[in-house]
């Protein structure tokens, strides 16, 4: 069975995230297989199994939920086409490559911006209720982008540390 989890970025570029082993650990903690670092996603947020040709999402207690289809959830199959929200991040899941046309779901998080003084910065997300426009305070994030930074950071940091153990024997 082909499992993958579909995201867009805010430019309309589609990025899967194949499910190669079972269960995969979505969340911001280290020993997640699918990291998504947010603060508004919980260390270890969801589950998703693959099993008896059925594949599972399951809710690990995370502080905001997981959503599937709008409506929250503890455990739920998912079939193709579901969208599965974590947090303010939104994939869709393609089985077996059904469905085979995925629309772009749009996928912005907002985090405080540098320049912000802690007392006027607000929860991620969050939006004026009358203009739903971002709060003062508040940037656009791409989460995409932000698990790209996060590997080519671990990138840069295993080749330092193979340059140093290189450097300590020669």
């Amino acid at each position: 069975m082909d499992v993958k989890l579909v995201m867009f970025r805010n430019d309309g570029q589609r990025k899967d995230f194949p499910v190669v082993s079972s269960p995969v650990t979505i969340g911001r903690g280290e020993g997640c297989e699918l990291r998504v670092p947010l603060l508004s996603v919980s260390r270890r947020h969801c589950q998703i199994t693959v099993e008896n040709d059925q594949v599972i999402v399951k809710d690990l207690g995370s502080s905001n939920g997981t959503f599937v289809n709008n409506k929250r959830v503890t455990e739920q199959q998912l079939r193709p086409g579901d969208r599965v929200v974590i947090g303010p991040v939104i994939f869709t899941v393609q089985i077996d490559g059904q469905p085979e046309e995925i629309r772009p779901a749009r996928t912005k998080v907002r985090k405080p911006a540098q320049e912000a003084p802690a007392a006027e910065t607000v929860g991620v997300g969050q939006t004026d209720e009358d203009t739903g426009a971002p709060v003062a305070g508040e940037e656009e994030v791409d989460p995409i982008a932000a698990l790209e930074d996060l590997v080519a950071e671990a990138l840069k940091e295993e080749e330092e540390e193979e340059g140093d153990s290189t450097a300590s024997r020669a």
